[in-house]
């Protein structure tokens, strides 16, 4: 398995990547205003795009896990891996780039209601209660090194 910071050129494959993996696993939670903002907010979001560094999981040429950070690498914003690739380890790996990279102590992020168990397995805590923002449902969480 292959672990690479993604170049700007490969951001709409990973985010459509992305995109089909929350359709698959995340939207079932969320209203349908929820979907779209995640859509309209990642994919058509050039500013957000922008201020993401997105790292890849590969099974050789194929992509199969992706996480982005943003905040100097301390806040994840997305973190998805395919499901047939699930409980393989490919999380863990991805997340230990992050870990590596970050320039802080602390890494912070909204875990969706289906990512909450996996946050926690990686050692985040939960900072409040669940939230909803337009549409949006997240729980604030964070990993101290």
């Amino acid at each position: 398995m292959k672990i690479a910071i993604l170049d700007k050129a490969d951001y709409p494959q990973a985010l459509q990547f992305v995109f089909r993996v929350f359709l698959e696993y995340e939207a079932p939670d969320y209203p349908p205003c929820g979907v779209e903002t995640f859509r309209k907010s990642v994919l058509e979001n050039q500013a957000y795009q922008d201020s993401l560094t997105i790292y890849g999981a590969y099974d050789g040429a194929r992509l199969v896990g992706v996480i982005a950070t943003r905040n100097g690498g301390c806040h994840i914003a997305l973190f998805f891996v395919d499901g047939s690739y699930h409980r393989r380890g490919i999380g863990k790996l991805l997340f230990a780039k992050v870990v590596s990279d970050c320039e802080g102590g602390t890494i912070t992020v909204n875990a969706s209601p289906y990512a909450t168990e996996v946050y926690h397995h990686l050692g985040f805590v939960d900072t409040d209660t669940e939230q909803m923002t337009d549409g949006m449902r997240y729980t604030p969480m964070q990993y101290e090194r």
